[in-house]
This record gives C-alpha cells, structure tokens and sequence, in this order.
C-alpha cells in the first residue's frame, strides 16, 4: 500500500525526512518555549495564575487530546500529507493570532486552535513509512521522536532568551517561522501518499472519546484548585469512565471504527501505550522540577520563613541550559536505537531508556544540591528518554497495520499526553504537601520525594516493559512451535 510512495520518494529521503523533522519541531519547541511565559503573561494581560496556566498549557491540552486521534484517523483515510498540511496551516493561523492576542481570553482560544499540532507527531510518524527506504525507516523513526524530548531543553532555552530580552508575542513569530519553513518544506519534499482506504469519520466515537479525555484532563488539571475529593473532580472522573466505556462499546459494533479496539486494547501494542503513559509522567515530572529547582533563591529570600539554601538562583535562561546536555545525549540515543535492538531485542530499548532513566532519578533524588550534580543526573535521564522516546513509534509500526500508522501512533501520543498530565500534577502536589508555612517556595524534600516518584515510576515502566517484552517472545515461540508441529503432521499425513 505504502509501496509506491516509498520508492518514488527514496532519491530524496533525506529532504523528506528533514521535512517532518521540521513539522514535529513547529509543535514541540513552540510547546516548552511558553513555558517561562506564565509569570510574564499574568502581569502583561492582567490576569490570574490560572488565566495563564490555561493560556499556556491547559487549552492547547485539552484541544489537542480531542483533535489528535480524529486527525491521525484522517491523516490514514484521507493521505497524511494531506492532511499533515492542513494541520501545518492551522497551527500557522494559531501562531498569528496568538501573537496578536489582545486579552488573555483571545489567547486561550488561539491556543486551543493549536492543539491541532500534537497530531503532527503521528502523521510525521506515519508519513516516515512512505518516505523513506525500508533501511532508512528505523533511523526515521528514532530521530523524529527522539526530538520530541530533545525539544524540552531547547525549547526552555530559546524562551528564557526570547523573554529575557524581548516581548512573549515573538515567541509565536519565531513559532510561525517555523511553521511555514515546515509547511513549504512538505510542499515541497514530501510527496503525496499511496493509496488510502477511505472511510467515513465516526463521529459519535469522536464524541464519546473527546469528552473520555476532556473528563479526564479537566479532573487533572483543576484538581488543584477545586480539590481533588471535590464533587466537580470526582463527577468528571465518573463522567470519563462511563463515556470511555460507551465509546469501546461503540467501536465495537461500528463498521468504520474511529478506532479499532485492537489498536486500543491488544497485547502487543497496549504494552506501547502503557510504556508512552509512564514515559510520560516521568518526563513531566523532571520537565516541572528541574526548572523549578533551578530558579529557586540560592540564599533566603526575605519573604522566607526559613532559609531556602537547595536552589541554584538560576534564571530561566540557564535552568534551559541544565537540560541541554541531556537533550544532546537523548538525541544520540533515539538516533542509536537501532544498535540496541540488534544486540537485545525489538523491544528491549523502551525498557532500557526507562530503567536507564530510572537510574538517573534515582541520582537526581539523592544529589541536587549543586548545579552540576542535576546537569550530570538529567544526562543519565535524558540519555533513557531518547531510547525510550525512539521504541514507542518502532514498536507501533511493528504492530499496527499499514492503513492504520498514524491512527495507532496517535494513540500512544495521547497516551504520552495523558501521563504528562498526571506527572505533571503529581510533582505540584509533592512540593505543595513539602512547603513551609509562611512561605511560597517548597522545601528540599518536597524535590527529593518528586524525584522518587519519578523514579519509581520509570522502574515500573521498564519492568512492566521487560515482562511484556518476554511474555511476546514466548508467544511467539509458542505460535512458531504450533506452526512447526502443525507442518510436520501435514506432511506425515502426506506420506
């Protein structure tokens, strides 16, 4: 089916290649460079703590769990690169308006308008199969989503530079740069796609997951502030189990599924989501502190009821550059995944970079005391994310069928997504049940548990990883041993 795409496009894989690179970039770094923006956008839109936090992260959040599995079903109905270009022009609209935003309410509805660019990732994704030669794809594979998590330290640096020296509305000019560097990029050098099994979108599953993920990301992000035994918290937690059951029993009976529960719920590929979900809360939790650590006052600010003397005095231009290192190590792993697996197994890297990561927190919980101690620790952390980051599209692709890529990858982004969300949550309330009173700023062992957390979490992502990984292998083996015997009674019932 992909055939065809694939050889026409093989002369120039590397443009193509460079193209998606490109697209994934507009969505990832545009996302972490806002994040120094919160504080700056509270005082110049008049606007509280939370205003901001939706203006930043929440809207683009939520809008984004809703349009990335519609998009992605698209995208592998309708041809990616289709598809690709008009999420690439939507994204570019939201860019400029977001940079025009006149009040912090104009803001967040642009925003929401950008969470069309989570669905870049698996459309790129998907698109890499079509592009590029059969022994050019695994490289693809881990270069394009291994930047994802190369983009968090980058993308800190490039906005702490951006807000320390010039105004927030450049950074959605520099994001609409990029983005229509990568919209005439896929003009140009991606060509368009094989043939597509075309098929009505489904719209009441549409619906019913849509409101399964708003239930779900609204809970957590407002469990803070309305409580998390609150009616509001609990009723939307409810609201997300009922609707999820209701859209698995839908796309059970549909005959155009916007998802085929296999790509949900089967063994192989339900592995890869749980993998991206823990993944994800791991990253988000180093994502949230590491930053945070590194501003924090490196004597006692007079505000504090007691010395705050675990932070470094950072500013955000140099917190960015603490996760460097880590970001290039990542990079160099998600690029090298491909060494790990002929020495361990297909499904050995997503469980190494978690344990690998899981390593590195278990160091950054015990040494943070000084700037160099968390530059040495995320580059252990990092170094695992680019590893675990480059196995999750692999292992989809192994599993998922050619009509359904970037449907299936859509999937584990949500999922990744999704466990952000929690991580990020879950590191808030560690250093909030860990601040002294009189104060706003968290004591050193709220940072210490968090990073515990955090490593508990990837340890269990990589045993869970490691015993779904042999319980496949035993399958196999198993269904080879049936095939084998299955043979031999045919022929010796020929004789």
């Amino acid at each position: 089916m992909s055939t065809p795409a694939a050889s026409s496009a093989a002369p120039s894989g590397a443009k193509a290649l460079t193209a998606l690179i490109l697209s994934v970039l507009s969505y990832s770094l545009v996302q972490t460079m806002l994040v120094p923006t919160l504080s700056v956008l509270q005082a110049d839109l008049h606007t509280s703590a939370v205003g901001a936090s939706w203006a930043v992260l929440s809207s683009t959040l939520l809008a984004s769990a809703v349009l990335t599995p519609v998009l992605s079903r698209l995208g592998d109905s309708h041809g990616r690169r289709r598809v690709l270009m008009i999420t690439l022009a939507v994204h570019l609209a939201g860019n400029i308006g977001a940079g025009l935003a006149w009040n912090v309410g104009s803001l967040i509805a642009f925003r929401a308008v950008q969470g069309v660019s989570l669905a870049l990732l698996p459309l790129s994704l998907g698109l890499i199969r079509e592009v590029l030669p059969p022994h050019r794809r695994a490289f693809g594979l881990g270069l394009t989503s291994g930047l994802v998590a190369g983009a968090a330290g980058a993308g800190l640096l490039l906005g702490g530079l951006i807000v320390d020296h010039v105004s927030w509305r450049w950074l959605f000019v520099a994001g609409a740069g990029l983005t229509s560097l990568a919209l005439g990029a896929v003009a140009r050098h991606v060509p368009g796609g094989g043939a597509t099994v075309r098929a009505p979108l489904d719209l009441p599953g549409a619906g019913l997951l849509g409101l399964t993920l708003v239930c779900v990301l609204l809970a957590l992000t407002e469990g803070p502030s309305w409580g998390w035994l609150s009616l509001r918290v609990l009723a939307l937690f409810a609201g997300a189990v009922v609707c999820g059951g209701l859209f698995l029993g839908w796309e059970r009976r549909s005959a155009h599924p916007l998802i085929d529960p296999a790509l949900l719920l089967g063994r192989p590929i339900a592995a890869a989501h749980m993998g991206a979900f823990l993944l994800g809360a791991t990253q988000f939790v180093f994502y949230v502190l590491v930053p945070k650590l590194a501003e924090l006052p490196a004597g006692p600010p007079a505000q504090a009821a007691r010395p705050v003397a675990h932070g470094f005095g950072a500013s955000v231009t140099v917190a960015g550059l603490i996760l460097v290192p880590g970001t290039l190590l990542g990079l160099a792993a998600s690029s090298a995944t491909g060494w790990v697996e002929r020495g361990l197994g297909r499904r050995a890297p997503l469980a190494l970079g978690l344990a690998v990561s899981a390593v590195g927190g278990a160091s950054m919980a015990g040494f943070h005391a000084r700037e160099w101690q968390a530059v040495a620790a995320y580059a252990v952390i990092g170094t695992g994310f680019g590893w675990a980051m480059a196995a999750l599209p692999r292992l989809i692709h192994d599993v998922a069928p050619p009509d359904a890529i970037a449907t299936a990858n859509g999937i584990n982004t949500v999922a990744r997504t999704v466990g952000g969300a929690v991580g990020s949550q879950l590191a808030a309330a560690l250093l909030a049940s860990r601040t002294p009173p009189g104060t706003a700023l968290p004591a050193d062992p709220g940072f210490t548990y968090a990073f515990w957390t955090a490593t508990a979490i990837a340890a269990t992502g990589a045993l869970y990883s490691s015993l779904a990984a042999r319980s496949s292998a035993d399958e196999a083996k198993s269904a080879g041993e049936v095939r084998s015997e299955t043979y031999a009674n045919t022929e010796a019932g020929k004789a």
